[in-house]
Parts: structure tokens; sequence; C-alpha cells
């Protein structure tokens, strides 16, 4: 199993969550295709079939990109 690479991911979050947003305020034809695709990217890098399948997968991601993995014993890298 291919595992991703965090900063793609939110970078991803965060573009998806910043067009929405955009979208919100005021509906773009250029904003609503640039949605649709960076949504089919979401879905391709957490293979999920939707977009929202797609966002809480990638959520989950990132919380186990940040997680402690136990060895550290939750201190910080830089000590």
């Amino acid at each position: 199993m291919l595992v991703q690479d965090p900063k793609a991911v939110r970078t991803l979050l965060t573009r998806y969550a910043t067009l929405r947003i955009a979208q919100a305020r005021r509906e773009s034809p250029g904003a609503t295709r640039e949605l649709a695709e960076v949504g089919q990217a979401l879905c391709a890098l957490t293979g999920a079939t939707t977009v929202e399948d797609a966002v809480a997968a990638a959520d989950a991601l990132l919380d186990a990109a940040t997680a402690p993995s136990g060895d550290d014993e939750g201190l910080p890298l830089a000590v």
C-alpha cells in the first residue's frame, strides 16, 4: 500500500476548503471546475469514490501522520 505524503494531502485539503468557501461567497464557473478537479485529485489520492469520503480519508491520513508513534512518549522532536 502506498503511503500518502502528508504535505500533498494537506495542500489538496486546503485548496478544496478554499474553493468551497469561494463558491459559497460567489459562484463562478472557473472555481466550479477547479473544485471538481481538486475533488477528483483527493479521490485519486485516497482511493475514495466520493469527495465526502475522500475528505474524511484525507483527514484520517493527516491525523495518523501527526499522531505520536509511542516511541517518543509525546516529546517534541527538538527537546
